[in-house]
């Protein structure tokens, strides 16, 4: 659930100059990426316009901030993840990918409680040598995973006029 500033109902407004500051309207001072991450991570609610033309840029602003994390070293998207991710621009299906990763990862972050208490439990069953070596919860995980493969599936065969799924295997 995000949120707003106390006693607003709307997002708040940061506007980008071209100098490349952000300013806060909510706040009225000048904020930083690092302070949009933040305000992200506390699931504050805004929107970035960009103060000369008055566009909406908060989808590169936000990923800008992906950018930053990454190159910090903190890597939460595999290479490979990236390499599909590039193939899909352009392709003829690029338009069901962000809403299948979005409600692949709204899935994900309604498990995250059940994942976290999951892998609490299995490090705090490592403290014996035996299970040192143990995996957390991987069937849970493996679960999840199918789970995404079916939705992805249903997906796809929703945008498909044919069956390309191979169901008639006898032809070619």
């Amino acid at each position: 659930m995000t949120k707003t500033r106390p006693g607003k109902d709307e997002p708040t407004v940061i506007k980008k100059y071209a100098n490349r500051r952000l300013y806060d309207t909510g706040r009225s001072s000048y904020i930083t990426l690092e302070d949009l991450c933040e305000m992200v991570k506390d699931g504050y609610d805004f929107i970035v316009y960009d103060a000369k033309s008055g566009d909406d840029i908060t989808h590169s602003v936000l990923t800008q901030i992906i950018v930053d994390q990454e190159s910090k070293g903190e890597t939460l998207l595999p290479t490979s993840f990236l390499k599909n991710l590039i193939g899909f621009y352009g392709d003829n299906i690029q338009g069901i990918v962000p809403n299948y990763l979005e409600q692949t990862f709204d899935a994900f972050v309604k498990n995250q409680e059940q994942i976290r208490e999951h892998v609490n439990k299995s490090i705090e069953g490592m403290g014996t040598v035996p299970n040192m070596f143990q995996m957390p919860n991987v069937k849970d995980l493996e679960e999840q995973t199918r789970k995404n493969m079916e939705m992805f599936e249903s997906t796809m065969k929703m945008f498909m006029p044919f069956n390309m799924y191979g169901d008639d295997k006898d032809t070619k």
